[in-house]
């Protein structure tokens, strides 16, 4: 095994584990066994399960956070950018959907300290699409007689929602659900309602 992929298997060990059979019923043996390595190797890319169960929603978080990046530096109409932006938060967390479902179920069971950057984290992410709203309502495009925080969390639940009845055999890829939920958000967004 090279020594580049020696991490990867961890973390695809700990992922398969940790959604089989929950975080807390998984040991270390079981992820190194899995993994097809050394306790050793293990702890040279991670210091403990916690590290693990952080480094796999990390991924998912700094993609997210790049792609929101590069989508608000792309420019355009404040509308066009929202709706890039959300498209993107869908289908990348349905692409992420293991990840993201392994992680808020156990994400209680962080260190305060990882709690708190996975907090501060996600508050970036939102503070910048919380810039995207408001500039919206400043343009008058968008309502202003509910609080950013609200409509932020209305858009948001929605995706946190999705590991409980998204299915990739279902009906709709996921470019057309990214659509159908960043049109419904939208919707709930315009001054006028449509």
């Amino acid at each position: 095994m090279k020594t580049k992929n020696v991490a990867d298997e961890v973390l695809r060990a700990a992922l398969e584990l940790f959604a089989e059979q929950g975080y807390a019923n998984t040991s270390v043996q079981q992820i190194v066994q899995a993994a097809g390595v050394t306790k050793g190797a293990m702890y040279h890319y991670f210091t403990s399960k916690d590290d693990l169960l952080f480094a796999i929603y990390e991924r998912m978080l700094s993609l997210q956070k790049r792609r929101l990046d590069e989508i608000m530096a792309a420019g355009g109409d404040t509308e066009s950018v929202l709706r890039a932006v959300c498209e993107d938060v869908v289908v990348t967390s349905i692409d992420f959907l293991p990840e993201g479902t392994v992680f808020f179920r156990s994400q209680h069971m962080l260190t305060p300290e990882r709690q708190a950057e996975v907090k501060r984290r996600r508050r970036e992410y939102h503070d910048k699409f919380a810039e995207l709203i408001v500039r919206g309502q400043e343009e008058k495009l968008f309502r202003d007689d509910v609080p950013v925080s609200v409509l932020i969390a209305h858009f948001f639940s929605d995706i946190h929602y999705l590991p409980h009845w998204y299915s990739h055999e279902g009906p709709e890829n996921e470019a057309e659900l990214a659509a159908q939920i960043t049109e419904l958000f939208l919707r709930s967004l315009r001054r006028n309602g449509g």
